[in-house]
């Protein structure tokens, strides 16, 4: 398993997801959003396994302006320059991800990985 949490420091659901983890004994690759954001790639590779929708935060200051864009690709690039807007944790498993605390889904990767 090669495990990425995005988060930010403040997060409750970040650190939850960490404790999560290291409970499981998982190695994980932290990264704080707020140092270092997502480069395109990851920023892509998480949009594919999970739509933009599911990445936007609706409850993060200036979400409302996603709204109002009316095209997809305006609404990624904002997402894409302001990662502030993103819901977190975002815990990535190779192609897989998953957006906020998702312990189901992470246990769902760790049943694949024992087969």
């Amino acid at each position: 398993m090669n495990i990425q949490i995005f988060g930010r420091k403040k997060c409750f659901d970040t650190k939850k997801a960490e404790r999560w983890f290291r409970e499981r004994g998982i190695k994980y690759q932290y990264i704080d959003l707020e140092r270092q954001p997502m480069s395109r790639g990851e920023f892509d590779s998480v949009k594919a396994a999970l739509g933009l929708e599911a990445m936007a935060d609706e409850k993060a200051r200036g979400s409302e302006l996603l709204r109002y864009l009316a095209y997809a690709s305006d609404r990624e690039e904002k997402l894409f320059e302001n990662q502030g807007l993103l819901k977190t944790p975002i815990v990535r498993n190779g192609k897989k991800a998953a957006c906020g605390f998702a312990p189901e889904v992470w246990a769902s990767w760790l049943g694949e990985e024992r087969r």
